[in-house]
């Protein structure tokens, strides 16, 4: 006893130090003594005690939080006579302990819920005792109302089925008794009891009814799939008006929750209605909006204010503006709602992030006009400008006082000024000649403002900062509407429109370049290059009339006749902005950005080969020139990044004459060789700088990454492979061999070397009689063997770093060994046969790299769990001898990575694993029938090794069979066809497991559908021969589509009483 009492107290102790200590050092030692006690044997029994006599409440949470990591255990899990004790004693201990800290509350809840979820399907004599939650729960209602409801967490479809509208009822009905109540909300347990049941209306309305929300933070999922069963609570429209009276009668600091279930209910699916029905509901909906606009106090509170116009929001994105202007009173709160946009947006600085979505409605129902076929008038044409005009003075009027008051810039948040930006294209769009007219208005009065104002002498710099500021929202707005043309709907008189915000913004640019020497404004070059990318989508290309209006514009006021001249513009801008802002990285880095874009076009990449700028740029790509290509002015080797896009749109521009002219290319490439030359000058003396060797390494690689990449066609890429190899390959892998431990060079040599391996467009077809593909590859297996032994000494890496340090290095390997592999320009036979140990040096390479990543951290890291899993699926298919060889624990890895990947989130992923499996299960299956047949050649000694480690761990393969057919039945099986592949093999290499994986399922069904399950999996199996023959796993992949259509249609009509075709519609 006294040792039980001794070890709570180091417990608490511990906890005290988890939980309370500032210092690091006595933190991370209490964490690691707690994850001990965790996996401790007799943790269960600990964790009661602290329960019980624990005297501090992070005792109490530690112990829950235990309880809770061994409810979910999957590998020995606790029996289920030991899981009902549990729920038992937390609800019990949770109704005798009302005053428990609510962090300790929520975690004995989770736990409960946790308990109740994994053990749905658990019978005990025929009853499913985890499933009367809402009796469980019903008794604290009524033994007293100071207990707390709790968020029901998502459970499995047949709770939704059996309980949630229950739980939905139950809570409104509890609504109307409080609504109906004087309710002392001074009362902490009052206040509490309604604030839960608030929450858990929201939490009944927010659930992912149809199981296809991956991401709880989305705000996207306009579409709530309420079952059809529910439909009555719908159609009565006191359960519309109940959360409306609500928001009327109960204090603000509730009405955030109210609106968000007005929100979704606002958002049912269309199809649980008929017209006449969803018309009533609709019009009870619109007149609650107008109640909360006529009387609007309540939304002087942030929260309040945000959740309205997530309501608003809605409006238009759950209903057509057809349905919305036959509402009776549609012109009255059109009206409202337009009086309301436009004072939030006069409120620039109350709630800026509520404005998306109020814009967001603006945007729809201005998309919509075009289409609406209704007689109604929908009135938008009056309220849509008083909107955009509302949004674009705002804008302007803030930049004084942010400038004035030292407030946050809205512009330093370019993301959120670019959603903005495309939702106010369409909206400026509509009556689009007012924008015109508003927008050429605003633009002469600040542009003769600013130049008057450099023209001074006592001009003070404040103003010359708010006529830039204007000046820069401005230019960010025209590249917006001009982005918001669509052609079909676009007139010459808009194109003519176009012209003169596009003149007018050419003018203010020769007019800023003019002055660069001397000063610049950063924002302002900013929405410059916006400007510039939102006019070449439109303006610039194959697909655009070169005979529009806004060409015409362009010849009477600029002299700029045609595209070639427009295009000598953009380069004019490309090259200033080079020189003067190649410091300032969002520039450059946006700048260049656009040069690569231009150079993909077909058309203009012709027309830009003939300028005499772009043979400057071709002929001079030298620091001396580009000052962001030098060494010395970058402050982090990062930063050198956009030299890649930069020789990329070089490269291609390069390539429309390059054809084989060897000369031209050697031109090219000097600054190249030079660098080069420097760097192997550097390496063959024993002393040198080492900061300028990684400068001018990383530059180089970069550089010639993105020519790499540019030159995708042989004649080219011959070129640059002789110009690499074998010259200065020596040279990449002793900057690898020095410093393999700094990312920062490492990463950039090694992305150069992926890609030059890269068989991009079938570039690399080497002569018949030529080499060169067995020596890439040498040298891709000597980069990789290199790096990988060295990275494996660095020891233990801080859990923080290990991606930056180490797992991005190895990622990249995995990718380049792939490309390497699956390029079809090696004959990976001759290795073996010739004793060239180049194959085996690096598959034995990424064996020990694999080996030293942890399974979570395969998937944690999704470019890691690509490059891993897509090279995994090239191995499998090419090199199953080399996987069959490798010793036990490393298969049982390998296939341990496959297992978990099935269920991962990321599709490619997912599909990647079943490929590999697939190619594994073929594999083994060939194996044990060739091993059954009397043949006089016997198994190579890998496949009999392989063939006995898969007969002693049968457990592996099955579970895989088990997981594939559980995501084919119950969950949202978006891979179907890649899924069905090892199916076939799974089910033919584990009969009888496969037969008790069938009848478990069937006996789980209610008896009532045992039949149907049992006829689905017959049909299944319906004419499937015991081979892998592609005509045998075509037929059963067809099977198995039939197989899950059944299979779901017995399983809805079992729950909703309705077909699945009317849920998803």
């Amino acid at each position: 006893m006294a040792d039980h009492v001794q070890s709570l107290a180091q417990l608490e102790n511990l906890c005290k130090q988890l939980y309370e200590t500032t210092d690091t050092t006595t933190r991370l030692q209490a964490e690691k003594a707690l994850v001990e006690f965790t996996n401790s044997p007799d943790c269960l029994s600990k964790c009661q005690l602290l329960l019980e006599r624990g005297s501090s409440s992070y005792s109490q949470l530690l112990a829950a939080t235990c309880l809770t990591k061994l409810v979910s255990r999957t590998n020995n899990p606790l029996p289920l006579e030991q899981r009902i004790d549990i729920r038992n004693y937390v609800l019990n201990y949770l109704a005798t302990r009302p005053k428990l800290a609510t962090f300790v509350t929520q975690a004995l809840i989770q736990l409960y819920a946790r308990i109740t979820k994994l053990g749905w399907f658990d019978c005990q004599k025929d009853d499913y005792v985890f499933r009367n939650a809402i009796t469980d729960v019903t008794r604290f209602l009524q033994a007293d109302t100071t207990h707390p409801l709790t968020k029901h967490r998502k459970i499995a479809s047949s709770f939704r089925d059996s309980s949630l509208f229950d739980i939905f009822t139950l809570s409104c009905n509890l609504l109307k008794q409080a609504s109906g109540k004087n309710l002392n909300l001074n009362d902490e347990s009052q206040h509490g009891l309604l604030m839960q049941l608030l929450k858990l209306t929201h939490n009944c309305l927010n659930f992912d009814f149809i199981g296809t929300s991956t991401d709880e933070s989305s705000d996207d999922l306009c579409t709530v799939q309420i079952p059809t069963s529910w439909r009555s609570a719908f159609l009565d429209s006191s359960t519309l008006q109940l959360f409306f009276d609500l928001y009327h009668s109960i204090p603000p600091s509730f009405s955030p929750l109210v609106l968000s279930c007005l929100v979704q209910i606002a958002s049912v699916r269309r199809s649980l209605f008929n017209n006449a029905e969803r018309a009533k509901f609709l019009s009870h909906l619109v007149d609650g909006v107008k109640r909360i606009l006529e009387n609007p106090q309540s939304l002087s509170d942030p929260n309040n204010y945000h959740e309205f116009c997530r309501l608003l929001a809605r409006l238009k994105s759950n209903y057509q503006l057809g349905e919305l202007v036959k509402v009776e009173n549609y012109p009255e709160v059109i009206r409202l709602i337009a009086n309301f946009t436009v004072t939030s947006l006069q409120h620039w600085e109350f709630a800026p992030n509520s404005v998306h979505y109020l814009l967001s409605l603006w945007q729809r129902l201005a998309a919509s006009v075009p289409y609406v076929k209704a007689t109604e008038p929908h009135m938008l044409e009056t309220y849509t400008p008083e909107v955009t005009k509302a949004y674009i003075t705002s804008r302007l009027e803030s930049v004084h006082i942010i400038l004035r008051d030292g407030l946050e810039d809205p512009l330093e948040d370019t993301g959120l000024v670019q959603q903005q930006l495309d939702q106010l294209s369409t909206i400026g769009r509509c009556e689009y000649e007012k924008t015109c007219a508003l927008l050429v208005q605003l633009f002469d009065q600040s542009a003769q403002s600013y130049q008057e104002l450099l023209q001074s002498a006592s001009a003070s710099p404040m103003d010359i900062a708010v006529q830039e500021g204007r000046l820069t929202w401005l230019v960010y707005i025209i590249g917006a509407v001009i982005g918001g043309r669509v052609s079909f709907a676009s007139t010459d008189e808009q194109d003519a429109m176009d012209g003169e915000l596009v003149c007018r913004v050419l003018q203010l640019m020769n007019l800023t370049d003019s002055r660069l020497a001397q000063a610049g404004n950063e924002k302002l070059e900013l929405a410059m290059l916006s400007f510039f990318e939102q006019f070449r989508k439109i303006y610039i290309g194959d697909q655009v009339q070169k005979s529009s209006k806004l060409y015409r514009r362009l010849s009477e006021v600029l002299g700029l006749n045609d595209e070639t001249m427009v295009l000598s513009v953009f380069i004019g801008k490309i090259i200033t902005n080079l020189k003067y802002w190649g410091r300032c990285e969002p520039i450059t880095s946006k700048t260049l950005q656009l040069l690569n874009d231009l150079s993909i076009g077909y058309s203009s990449v012709r027309k830009l080969v003939k300028l005499s700028a772009v043979q400057f740029m071709l002929n001079n790509h030298t620091s001396e020139h580009f000052s962001f290509l030098g060494i010395n002015n970058q402050s982090n080797l990062t930063d050198m990044r956009c030299r890649t896009t930069f020789y990329t749109a070089l490269g291609r521009l390069l390539m429309v004459d390059l054809g084989e002219d060897e000369d031209q290319y050697e031109q090219f490439m000097l600054p190249l060789t030079a660098a080069f030359e420097a760097v192997a000058q550097m390496f063959s003396t024993n002393s040198f700088n080492e900061q300028e060797a990684k400068r001018t390494l990383v530059g180089l690689v970069r550089d010639l990454r993105g020519i790499a990449f540019a030159f995708n066609a042989k004649t080219s890429f011959m070129m640059l492979f002789e110009w690499i190899y074998p010259s200065y390959m020596p040279i990449l892998q002793r900057a690898i061999e020095l410093w393999y431990h700094d990312p920062a060079c490492t990463t950039p040599v090694l992305k150069l070397m992926a890609e030059l391996v890269h068989n991009r467009s079938q570039r690399l077809q080497f002569d018949v009689s030529s080499p060169n593909g067995i020596l890439l590859f040498r040298e891709t297996s000597k980069m990789i063997t290199m790096y990988g032994n060295r990275i494996l000494t660095l020891g233990e890496v801080p859990k923080d770093q290990v991606y930056a340090l180490k797992l991005k290095g190895i990622s990249i390997c995995f990718s380049m060994l792939k490309a390497a592999l699956s390029g079809s320009y090696v004959n990976f036979g001759v290795f073996r046969l010739y004793g060239d140990d180049a194959l085996d040096n690096a598959l034995q390479t990424f064996i020990k790299l694999l080996l030293s990543i942890p399974h979570s951290d395969l998937l944690d890291y999704p470019k890691l769990s690509q490059s891993y899993y897509s090279l995994l699926e090239v191995l499998t298919q090419d090199h199953m001898n080399f996987i069959a060889s490798l010793e036990p624990r490393v298969i049982m890895y390998i296939l341990s990575s496959i297992s978990e990947g099935l269920t991962a989130l990321d599709t490619m992923v997912c599909t990647g694993c079943c490929s590999c499996l697939d190619h594994i299960v073929t594999y083994l299956f060939k194996q044990l029938s060739r091993s059954t047949k009397k043949r006089t050649t016997p198994l190579n000694q890998e496949s009999d090794r392989f063939l006995h480690i898969m007969q002693q761990h049968p457990e592996m393969i099955q579970q895989m069979l088990s997981t594939v057919l559980n995501i084919i039945i119950f969950e949202d099986c978006r891979n179907q066809w890649s899924m069905s592949r090892p199916l076939l093999g799974l089910i033919l290499l584990n009969e009888k497991y496969f037969s008790d994986l069938r009848n478990s399922i069937v006996n789980s069904q209610p008896p009532e559908k045992q039949q149907a399950m049992h006829l689905c999996f017959e049909n299944l199996m319906e004419g499937i021969e015991r081979n892998l023959l592609t005509k045998n796993r075509d037929r059963f992949t067809q099977n198995l589509s039939a197989f899950r259509r059944e299979v779901n249609d017995s399983m809805k009509n079992s729950t909703y009483g309705v077909n699945s075709n009317d849920m998803m519609s």
